[in-house]
């Protein structure tokens, strides 16, 4: 049953024709059965319909990116990225998270509970991400390689990681990647917006996600930073309320087929990222979380809005 603040299918597909070329939106996932009706045309079982549902999400008008969030918790098989292939359209790009065992510095995760709290060894093995993360994702995905995003949940100030140090890790990291595919950084640390970080960043032309987290700058302050537009493409993660847990998002707007909870310096924030992106001539990817407001396709249609009007 449509929900009753739902814009009609027709006023999406003219959202959609209004937003300029380079301008990619696309949301954190996309196994929400609460969207059956806006984006799905029928509902979805529990299990085993993710790429059906990924086919369907690619076809509405106003998602050209996707954001898979899965590859965090374990590397992509090689069946799992098949799959997904087969139901995209060709060059629909996908920001596809990197193996948190690349990007944890201590194991924090309850997968992990037997080395909780001790050093993951494998923090930024470039090996490692060649191997596991890179080399299938090329091999079986090559035409859907959106920027990869290495997510840093916050490191804890015991470990004693200075902004200086955190950027020289990753210097001498991106330095053993291939210069051919395009990366993005996403940090919990607000410290680590650092001069040496977006240095480093730009000297190998990845980019910074621009995100909205409990403990972060917004995403417009975070546009104000000195160069923060590393790379020639922007990222942006439009994820919570400053002040909000993420499990205090989830209980708060499932099942995510209505806007509980309107944001406007977060969609301005968006639209401004927009208009850098287009001044600079360089497509951006922003990708909306449903922990935002409460229905991640209707926030992008109502930033979809604005920019149409500014460019009107």
């Amino acid at each position: 049953m449509p929900h009753p603040t739902w814009p009609s299918r027709e006023r999406i597909a003219e959202l959609a024709l209004g937003v300029p070329a380079g301008i990619n939106f696309g949301t954190s996932s996309w196994t929400y059965p609460g969207w059956t009706g806006l984006v799905y045309d029928q509902p979805y079982p529990a299990t085993g319909a993710t790429a059906r549902m990924l086919g369907e999400y690619s076809r509405w008008p106003l998602f050209s990116t996707v954001g898979i969030d899965s590859f965090f918790y374990r590397p992509a098989s090689a069946s799992t990225l098949k799959s997904y292939a087969e139901v995209l359209p060709p060059g629909f790009p996908c920001l596809s998270k990197v193996w948190d065992r690349v990007t944890a510095h201590s194991f924090s995760s309850p997968r992990d509970k037997e080395r909780r709290g001790q050093r993951n060894p494998d923090w930024l093995n470039a090996g490692l991400f060649l191997n596991e993360v890179l080399g299938p994702m090329r091999e079986h995905f090559e035409s859907h390689l959106g920027p990869l995003i290495f997510e840093f949940q916050a490191i804890p100030k015991k470990e004693k990681i200075g902004p200086a140090e955190f950027a020289a890790h990753l210097d001498k990291f991106f330095a053993a990647l291939p210069t051919d595919v395009r990366y993005a950084i996403e940090i919990r640390n607000e410290d680590f917006l650092s001069e040496q970080y977006f240095a480093v960043l730009r000297e190998h032309r990845v980019a910074h996600v621009f995100n909205s987290w409990s403990r972060m700058p917004s995403i417009g302050e975070q546009l104000l930073m000195h160069e923060s537009i590393t790379a020639p493409f922007v990222v942006s993660r439009a994820l919570l309320r400053a002040g909000r847990t993420y499990a205090e998002a989830v209980d708060a707007f499932a099942p995510y087929d209505h806007v509980q909870e309107e944001n406007p310096a977060l969609r301005g924030d968006l639209v401004a990222l927009a208009r850098a992106a287009l001044e600079l001539r360089i497509p951006a990817y922003l990708l909306v979380n449903n922990r935002a407001e409460g229905c991640a396709p209707l926030t992008i249609a109502a930033v979809a809005e604005r920019i149409a009007q500014l460019q009107g």
